[in-house]
């Protein structure tokens, strides 16, 4: 299992396996992704990504940490616009940027912990 997941890991994966959902989104962050990984490669589930066909609509990071960490990850229909269009795996910027504050992750941390009936202190010893 990889610690960190590095743009040039993303860049290996994505080349090296066919990956079956089509992203909508050009950019990701890879704190985020990171983030996810970590907590599904210590068994920490998450609610299902939504798709329409093979595009992602909803659950991008989701979808790709939990590809990393061969980890199931449920698929519900969701809804595209006309304006939404698909794009390559090879052409998402992963940004070193985290998009999330530390309150907001406190407070995903919290639902993840609600999320998979533990505590949040269980939660954080699981990720150390």
């Amino acid at each position: 299992m990889l610690k960190i997941i590095s743009k040039e890991n993303l860049a290996t994966f994505i080349v090296e396996n066919e990956i079956a959902l089509i992203p909508t989104h050009a950019k990701l962050s890879l704190p985020i992704i990171n983030r996810m990984y970590r907590k599904m490669s210590a068994g920490i589930r998450f609610p299902a990504i939504k798709v329409e066909g093979r595009l992602i609509c909803d659950g991008h990071h989701r979808y790709l940490a939990s590809l990393l960490a061969k980890f199931p990850l449920e698929r519900i229909p969701g809804m595209i616009t006309s304006a939404t269009s698909g794009v390559q795996w090879t052409s998402v910027c992963f940004e070193e940027t985290d998009w999330d504050t530390s309150e907001e992750i406190n407070f995903l941390n919290a639902q993840d912990a609600e999320y998979n009936n533990i505590d949040i202190a269980e939660l954080a010893v699981l990720l150390q």
